[in-house]
């Protein structure tokens, strides 16, 4: 059975606002939705462990959120997600970061939680990020110094999305530039619109539309 380590943010703000935040729910139940409907288990970390803020829960015609967010085993494991430093790479097959704001502020420049990610990479194993989860894969660097995403074809939440949404002068800084700067390719489509982008071994959704695709790919990534 394949084991899917989901990393997530312990960041409960819209960067140094007051504004709630966290891992937007809806990029992380319908992966979810995809693992379980696949029969395959997951664990959910976190880097300081413990309850990990989410927000969207009330998304409205989202029977697949409302349904995981129901369940009693998932509520537990997202109230007390494990602490990176329990984690060992060599039980999982796979890497997934879900998307929100939070992750802008603390995954996304943690080295100690991106070499667990190089570790599953470099042992075979898939890594996917949705929205702002690629965020998480900028800090990857793999045994030979090379970055994860160097050469890889990336897409993750975009300018126009941000200055849809109103974040554009609130987050700590603009992915789609960082993956520009940082990625053999930075691939996008219209605001909204699903986007989901495998290159080898890494799977990159651009937006919460993304999500049920980016869990699409995982399973048929890890071939189940």
């Amino acid at each position: 059975m394949k084991n899917v380590l989901i990393l997530v943010t312990n960041h409960a703000t819209l960067g140094d606002t007051d504004s709630a935040n966290g891992t937007y729910a809806p990029e992380l139940t319908h992966v979810l939705h995809e693992l379980n409907q696949a029969n395959c288990q997951y664990d959910i970390a976190s880097i300081q462990g413990g309850n990990a803020p989410l927000y969207g829960t009330d998304a409205e015609h989202d029977p697949v959120n409302d349904a995981v967010l129901a369940d009693d085993e998932f509520q537990n494991r997202i109230r007390n997600t494990i602490p990176y430093t329990q984690i060992s790479a060599d039980k999982y097959d796979a890497v997934f970061y879900p998307g929100g704001f939070g992750l802008l502020s603390d995954l996304a420049s943690h080295e100690p939680v991106a070499r667990l990610s190089a570790a599953i990479y470099e042992q075979g194993g898939a890594v996917a990020a949705v929205c702002h989860g690629p965020a998480g894969l900028l800090p990857i660097t793999l045994s030979d110094g090379s970055k994860l995403i160097d050469g890889k074809r990336v897409t993750a939440f975009t300018r126009e999305e941000e200055v849809d949404f109103g974040t554009i002068n609130d987050i700590p800084f603009l992915l789609e530039e960082a993956l520009t700067r940082n990625a053999g390719r930075y691939e996008k489509t219209g605001p909204w619109q699903e986007n989901v982008i495998v290159d080898g071994r890494v799977i990159t959704g651009q937006n919460p539309q993304s999500a049920h695709g980016v869990g699409v790919a995982l399973v048929k990534l890890l071939g189940v």
